[in-house]
């Protein structure tokens, strides 16, 4: 068990184990997006940062099929910032936010040697997607290609350049295609620490493994960050889904199906 794993566990209640907590037909999800930890800031303009970090909080609520409705924004910001990088930044925040037709409505503001954001996102949702529910014999398979969000982030750090349109930057989240199959999916999460590790969490979750169809190579088993989806269905319902992924335009890739074989992550923690 990793540090954040035993952190996590001294926690342990019925509400913690998704993307998000669900209470009442509400969702409850917050993440936090830190210079030099998440980003270094000559990567990323401030209008960047700020949507970035919104749209990393919006894909747990997306994932869960809820619907982002609020948002909470905590913001440290260094002191030496200008009032128009500061307006910047809240020019990013608010576009995501009408993008999604989600209303800001409070936070905290503080000074700061570093800019560090965290953001709660508050949604609701009639039925929630966990990550509990997969059983043996149900389909695995991944929304589309997985592997640019680790490449671009190296490019980055031997101080090359991405495009602005790069998934590192600008994340497009699978909104439509999880409400055109939410009926259909037994259980699925975002694909944010990489797709084995992700994976790891729902063999947990379930007490299964998996037998997989399609070889996956690490360049796409391990890169985090990609903000796609895995999602778990039933065999019958393998050609519903691939033509609701074809209407919202969502490449999706079968990549194997459940079983009582061990599952074990190849690839290297994302976290501590």
């Amino acid at each position: 068990m990793n540090k954040e794993s035993h952190f996590i566990s001294h926690f342990n209640n019925k509400y913690i184990g998704d993307d998000g907590a669900v209470i009442d037909g509400y969702v409850y999800s917050k993440d936090a997006f830190f210079q030099n930890v998440h980003f270094k800031k000559k990567w990323l303009t401030y209008k960047q940062i700020a949507r970035k970090a919104m749209l990393v909080n919006l894909s747990d609520a997306i994932a869960m099929n809820a619907v982002p409705k609020y948002a909470l924004l905590s913001v440290a910001m260094p002191s030496t910032i200008s009032k128009q990088e500061s307006t910047e930044l809240a020019v990013g925040f608010l576009e995501v936010a009408k993008e999604y037709d989600v209303e800001i409505i409070g936070g905290d503001t503080i000074s700061n040697t570093k800019l560090d954001i965290t953001v709660t996102i508050i949604s609701k949702t009639k039925k929630p997607l966990l990550r509990l529910g997969v059983r043996k014999g149900y389909l695995l398979a991944y929304t589309g290609e997985l592997g640019k969000s680790a490449k671009e982030l190296k490019k980055l750090f031997n101080l090359g350049e991405i495009h602005k349109q790069s998934k590192f930057i600008d994340i497009k989240l699978r909104r439509n295609f999880i409400k055109n199959t939410s009926r259909y999916l037994k259980a699925g999460m975002d694909i944010s620490d990489g797709l084995f590790s992700d994976l790891d969490k729902l063999a947990k979750a379930n007490a299964i493994g998996f037998t997989f169809t399609k070889k996956i190579d690490k360049k796409t088993a391990c890169s985090g960050e990609e903000y796609e989806m895995l999602v778990a269905f039933d065999k019958r319902d393998r050609k519903t889904l691939y033509r609701l992924a074809k209407v919202s335009r969502t490449p999706l890739t079968i990549f194997g199906y459940a079983t009582r074989k061990k599952f074990t992550n190849r690839c290297k923690a994302h976290h501590f």
